[in-house]
Order: C-alpha cells, then structure tokens, then sequence
C-alpha cells in the first residue's frame, strides 16, 4: 500500500496552498514533477489520466519574479559584502529558495488537442 503524502503551506490569512492538480481527475501533481517542469517550463503529464499540461503564461512570470528578480535585487541594492563571490552564494541561495515555494503558486492548464 503506497501512501501518497500532499505538501500545505498555511498562509496567516487562513488560505492554505497546495500544489496544482489535474484538471480532468483532481490528481494533485507531485512537488518533485513540478520543480522539474519549471527549470525548463515543460509540459507535465498526469499520472492517472495521461492528460498534458502546460504552464500557464501568467505563472511563467510568477517563476521569473520569485527566482532572477531577487538575485537581482539583492546583488545590485541590498548586498553589504564588497566580495563579489559572497555576494553571488547568497544571491544563488536566494534563487534556490524562490524556485522551492515556485511549485505552490504556479498554475498549469490542460493543453486540449
């Protein structure tokens, strides 16, 4: 028996998130498909149902502003380090952390043939 655990993120408003589900049968997609969907905005297949996918436009910017926007910001405002290698770990760090909270808010569309 295969137990299948969803990730939530409480939000303090009371609104929960979970990860993006198929629209045909309600099958939530696995954080692990969806991270790998984003590096290259790929198309994901449902499990269950073998429907396609495809990142929604709106969340392609969603994905930009949580992962090169900070780097961004933080590299060319808030760095306090005058080491330029100091700078690019934490700014890195920073895109790793966006591209983990990523899979929560992006949305994904059916792709009708």
């Amino acid at each position: 028996m295969k137990i299948t655990a969803y990730l939530y993120v409480k939000i303090s408003s009371g609104r929960c998130y979970i990860l993006p589900k198929c629209d045909n049968c309600n099958t939530i997609f696995k954080w692990r498909k969806i991270f790998k969907a984003n590096l290259f905005y790929s198309p994901i297949q449902c499990s269950k149902c073998n429907s396609v996918h495809k990142v929604a436009f709106l969340s392609r910017f969603t994905v930009t502003s949580l992962t090169v926007l900070p780097i961004l910001i933080f590299g060319y405002y808030l760095s306090p380090f005058n080491n330029v290698i100091v700078t690019l770990i934490i700014g890195l760090c920073i895109a790793i952390l966006g591209f983990l909270i990523a899979p929560f808010l992006v949305n994904y569309k059916e792709i009708k043939n």
